[in-house]
């Protein structure tokens, strides 16, 4: 359990951000720093919580970004563009704002005299077109030059090697994560999960690219919280990546509209569309070393997970 701290999260109006604001609010000094381009934190009843304090800006504003940077004990930067379509139709923009604010987060984090953890998102997409049970260690492989989506990845790498360049010369309290396809109540943006549980909510069609046959494995919001609220407080997570996944819940894109129309009892019908963009065939983690080290597991099962995600979508109009 984290209690009395100050913690500083960029991108903390976002799906995850805000949900991590949750479990912390309540006992701790929370300030986030968002443009709220993905606005989740709305959403929420704690959104004016006393301890709270929000700044609205860019985390490509450097010279704002390192004024705002409380002397916090936690700093967790979680600000990013994400999401397939996004991605690809700013190519330019998901570069600069995931490698130059990573370079930004670590910089400011540099000058906070009591940091005891710093925290980077990444991705599980560093390990390209088909992972099974990839371990932490694993060649990462990007796809090539000139393909958008691509560039999510290949930025987020170079924020894991510039975030274990920090801790190996400065010495910062780093840790990586890499989120395995999180999913949950009030994710915005993309994502497959959430426009299937939408779609299903009111019998719409769901549009599968291509033949369905990718997969990928679906970890619940909570377990991927629990990851990383333990990766805060344990003494192994320094200078360490680890996966933060759930490989029970691998199935196929396909497999995963028909659960979801199974579990919510929907109308909604399944149909198959042409992929415009490289897509990723096979991504399962191999969790181990998160278990090994942190002792983490993920526990939410996917009927569980679809349940919880769709009765946020019930309570709120879509």
């Amino acid at each position: 359990m984290i209690t009395n701290k100050r913690i500083f999260i960029t991108g903390g109006a976002g799906f995850i951000g805000s949900t991590l604001v949750g479990k912390l609010v309540e006992n701790n000094e929370i300030t986030i720093f968002d443009n709220f381009r993905r606005d989740s934190l709305s959403l929420k009843s704690y959104r004016n919580h006393r301890n709270l304090r929000i700044i609205e800006g860019n985390i490509l504003d450097r010279e704002l970004l390192l004024r705002s940077v409380p002397q916090s004990e936690v700093f967790i930067h979680s600000a990013a563009i994400a999401g397939v379509d996004t991605v690809i139709a700013h190519p330019t923009e998901t570069m600069r704002v995931n490698l130059l604010g990573t370079a930004y987060a670590l910089e400011a984090a540099l000058r906070m005299n009591k940091l005891e953890r710093f925290v980077d998102f990444s991705t599980s997409e560093v390990f390209g077109t088909s992972a099974f049970r990839a371990e932490e260690g694993n060649p990462t492989n990007i796809g090539p030059v000139g393909e958008a989506r691509w560039t999510y990845a290949v930025s987020k790498l170079a924020g894991e090697h510039l975030t274990k360049a920090y801790h190996t010369e400065y010495g910062l309290p780093t840790v990586t994560l890499r989120p395995f396809n999180i999913y949950g109540p009030g994710q915005v943006g993309e994502g497959a999960m959430k426009i299937f549980i939408e779609r299903a909510l009111n019998d719409e069609d769901i549009q599968i690219h291509g033949d369905g046959s990718q997969i990928r494995a679906w970890c619940y919001v909570d377990d991927f919280i629990e990851g990383l609220l333990i990766s805060i407080n344990h003494p192994n997570a320094v200078g360490e990546s680890f996966n933060i996944g759930n490989n029970r819940t691998a199935i196929t894109i396909l497999g995963l509209a028909e659960t979801t129309i199974r579990v919510l009892n929907s109308k909604s019908k399944i149909v198959f569309i042409d992929k415009p963009y490289a897509d990723i065939e096979l991504r399962v983690p191999n969790v181990e070393k998160a278990f090994q080290k942190l002792g983490f597991k993920a526990k939410v099962d996917m009927d569980e997970g679809i349940s919880l995600t769709a009765q946020f979508y019930r309570e709120h109009s879509l």
